[in-house]
């Protein structure tokens, strides 16, 4: 775990950069909803739902970019980012499951990675802190 920690800020970054591509669903929630799920909705609600969701997907992706450059904020940060990432693999999963032949699928593997990263990084943080 010792290389992950040793790697954070890149793995930070692209994590972070990957993340901020949700920025599509804040620009064209329905592009966005049909690449990732194939489906899409209708009306004013799913305009104001999908685009806030788009947009806080975006702010997590600019918060790890914000981590990756500074380092007190990195365990905060990647744990409240593991947390969000859990939950969406969590809820399609449960719910959702037909979604993973889309791009959901592949953001549940790209996001279970960066959740096994982040991890490891707070578990060799941790263990640094207490050997010294």
């Amino acid at each position: 775990m010792n290389w992950i920690v040793v790697k954070i800020k890149w793995i930070l970054l692209a994590s972070g950069l990957l993340t901020c591509t949700m920025f599509y669903a804040a620009i064209a929630p329905q592009a966005a909803l049909l690449s990732n799920f194939g489906e899409s909705l209708e009306g004013p609600l799913m305009e104001i739902v999908v685009r806030n969701w788009g947009a806080l997907i975006t702010l997590m992706g600019v918060l790890l970019i914000y981590a990756a450059f500074n380092p007190p904020s990195r365990p905060l940060i990647v744990t409240v980012a593991g947390i969000s990432k859990l939950v969406f693999i969590g809820l399609v999963l449960t719910y959702g499951r037909h979604y993973l032949g889309h791009q959901a699928g592949l953001a549940i593997v790209i996001d279970g990675v960066a959740v096994l990263l982040f991890i490891g990084y707070l578990i060799g943080v941790r263990r640094s802190q207490t050997a010294t």
